[in-house]
């Protein structure tokens, strides 16, 4: 299968399902041993390329198409959005072969006159490209900043109410770079220095982190992280920046019992653990039997023995013998994901208005099952990765009023050295791509009297 064959079949079940474009990625190249390391780069640029700039590549193909473009059925429609992010963003692919490789694609599945329609909107865009790279909608404020920036206009006009123009702008600039990969140095069995050091020796160009003293950033990366001796013998894990404030927030102690309550794959929980120093217990609690086997996986490449998986819904758990007295508990809640856009463009064409709320009243019942779970004096830590007021301060003022047992706690104390700049006038941790230049979280600490 050629590599932007590939990308077509990704793309049409993102689109088709609402797969997540990592994982299919993952399964098409274990199945897809004759890619080499460059088209595998050139495969995930392209997928990625096209999420990101949909709104965009969307609104050049449709000035050059004499039809409704509602008529533009998915398949050819996804065609001519990658054929164009060729033409317009990547100088090392020559047009003429972009051009020429999209018109086979099409002949694979539809008939000639179609076939007529794509060659003939691509040499269009083509013969035009320098004009395209710079073209914008000579409409109203949001459709421009929409169309410049590759957004829904519903979401720009709710950003644009909230935060303004100008942070509006800056959000989206930095939410379409791509993120940095930043990985969250083992500390149980080597040291953040050791492993930059083995990491440089290998060819990476090796940062330190800027918030997270786990922290390190690689570029020059030619290949598969997990193929690298340094993860296969545990001492690394790839996670963010923001993602690895979480669990300093939470600051677990040696001994303690605590819950992770929507653990999922466990980055963080493996996180926990590592500043526990593998000595307590904790819970790890998901729905999907499927992660916590993935959990569990990991959790031994890092030599990680103090995690308990439990696969059971949030909202099913009842005080009992193995759920009550934690020290800790950690809510990570499912969210919108719109801190996270750097890395899955895809969100911002998933997400609608009303998953605002719906998720607002999801996650307050979640604080409010686990709440009986604390035990006296104990903290609760709530986390998301977006950046919508109604699943972070709404929720916490909500849970807050219904629950007088509980105040919220200052996160400045509980953060490393140099993060006080994350932290809101309220007492919060919150993070943006544009200010920080990590992940978009929210997170904060609720103590019980």
């Amino acid at each position: 299968m050629t590599p932007r064959a590939v990308v077509m079949h990704v793309l049409l079940q993102v689109a088709r399902s609402g797969s997540f474009p990592d994982a299919l990625l993952n399964i098409y190249f274990k199945e897809h041993t004759e890619l080499d390391s460059r088209d595998r780069a050139l495969v995930t640029e392209l997928v990625y390329g096209v999420l990101r700039w949909q709104g965009r590549l969307d609104w050049i193909i449709d000035q050059q198409v004499n039809m409704n473009p509602a008529k533009i059925v998915l398949p050819v429609r996804l065609i001519l959005r990658l054929a164009t992010y060729q033409l317009l963003f990547l100088d090392r692919i020559h047009p003429a072969a972009a051009v020429n490789e999209s018109v086979e694609l099409t002949k694979s599945s539809q008939p000639p006159h179609i076939v007529r329609f794509v060659n003939g909107v691509l040499r269009t865009i083509a013969g035009k490209s320098q004009t395209f790279k710079d073209a914008i909608p000579d409409t109203n404020p949001v459709e421009r900043m929409a169309v410049r920036h590759s957004y829904p206009e519903w979401l720009i006009r709710r950003w644009l109410s909230e935060w303004g123009e100008d942070e509006t702008e800056a959000f989206c600039v930095a939410s379409n770079r791509v993120a940095p990969t930043t990985i969250r140095v083992n500390t149980l069995k080597v040291t953040r220095e050791a492993t930059a050091a083995e990491l440089r020796e290998s060819g990476f160009t090796v940062d330190s982190g800027n918030l997270a003293p786990e922290a390190l950033h690689l570029r020059r990366i030619r290949t598969d992280l997990s193929s690298l001796p340094q993860y296969k013998q545990g001492q690394f894990q790839v996670q963010d920046e923001a993602s690895q404030m979480i669990a300093h927030l939470v600051q677990p102690q040696s001994g303690e019992r605590l819950l992770d309550a929507c653990a999922g794959l466990g980055v963080k929980s493996t996180h926990l653990a590592q500043l526990m120093g593998n000595q307590g217990i904790i819970t790890a609690v998901d729905n999907k039997g499927w992660k916590l086997n993935q959990l569990m996986e990991n959790a031994q490449r890092l030599q990680i023995y103090c995690i308990e998986p439990l696969e059971q819904d949030v909202l099913d758990l009842c005080p009992s013998r193995r759920l009550s007295c934690f020290h800790r508990i950690l809510l990570d809640a499912p969210c919108s994901g719109l801190g996270i856009l750097r890395r899955n463009p895809d969100i911002k064409w998933k997400v609608r208005p009303k998953d605002f709320y719906r998720l607002h009243r999801l996650q307050k019942e979640m604080l409010s099952r686990l709440a009986p779970l604390l035990e006296e004096g104990g903290v609760m830590v709530y986390a998301t990765c977006t950046l919508s007021l109604e699943e972070n301060e709404t929720t916490v003022q909500a849970f807050l009023s219904q629950h007088p047992e509980f105040y919220l706690e200052s996160a400045s104390g509980y953060l490393p050295p140099g993060c006080e700049k994350t932290v809101d006038q309220v007492g919060a941790l919150k993070t943006r791509p544009d200010r920080h230049g990590v992940d978009g979280f929210f997170a904060v600490r609720l103590r019980r009297r």
